[in-house]
């Protein structure tokens, strides 16, 4: 066997196996269209950049046919590769969103590893203590009614530490959804731009929506800010749009 075809072999298998957690990444732990703005597709792309040449990369540079060792050789690139995609793995894991949260008068997206055991294990319902596997969870924050727990909420945002952090505040969307109507804006109100035209109005398009009964506002997130959109009646969520709302 040529080390071309080695690292062939060797290459097919690491694709494989990086569509198979690309499906994964994309399918459930980062879905659309969150996906965008927790940067998954950058996290994507590095992890397959890894997968899929490291190992290759190394097969046709040491693999000689008859060459004595050479099995050594293969068994310590193919430790060598899952240590990495392993490492790469991790950091997809803990940057997954795990909560979308209304928080006054935005959403923002919080990840697995924003949340800390401890602030976990005080979320008022079982949902609230875990992080889940198939995708966030859409909960609302209420702000607490001592004035005591607010100035803690006001030291702790100053630390970069805001609701959203704080499971024990959360509760079910739907039973808050309404509230969020109290600071919503107009479609009129998104930045008058060919491509945000073109992305809004292709929407309304795919969902028969007018644009009288829809309202939105910011979904903010680690790496691309976007637009909410609600349903001007109850305030349920219709989706995310990929625009600056700013």
């Amino acid at each position: 066997m040529s080390r071309w075809k080695a690292a062939a072999i060797h290459l097919s298998i690491s694709v494989m196996i990086g569509l198979l957690s690309a499906a994964m990444i994309f399918g459930v732990w980062y879905p659309p269209p969150y996906s965008h703005a927790a940067g998954a597709d950058q996290l994507v792309l590095v992890l397959l950049g890894v997968d899929a040449v490291l190992g290759p990369l190394l097969t046709l540079i040491v693999f000689r046919h008859g060459k004595k060792g050479m099995r050594f050789d293969l068994a310590v690139i193919a430790v060598m590769q899952v240590c990495a995609f392993s490492y790469g793995l991790s950091v997809v894991i803990a940057a997954r969103p795990a909560f979308i949260v209304a928080v006054i008068d935005r959403f923002v997206i919080v990840t697995a590893s924003d949340l800390a055991a401890d602030d976990l294990a005080k979320g008022r319902e079982p949902a609230f203590r875990t992080l889940s596997w198939t995708g966030p969870r859409l909960v609302y924050a209420e702000r607490p009614e001592s004035r005591s727990e607010r100035s803690d909420l006001l030291f702790s945002g100053v630390d970069g530490k805001d609701m959203e952090k704080f499971p024990k505040y959360y509760a079910d969307y739907t039973e808050h959804a309404a509230a969020m109507l109290d600071r919503k804006l107009p479609l009129s109100k998104i930045h008058d731009t060919p491509e945000a035209h073109a992305i809004l109005d292709a929407w309304l398009l795919q969902h028969s929506r007018d644009r009288a009964d829809v309202v939105w506002v910011p979904l903010v997130a680690r790496r691309a800010d976007m637009v909410m959109l609600l349903d001007r009646k109850n305030g349920a969520v219709l989706g995310a749009l990929p625009i600056d709302p700013w």
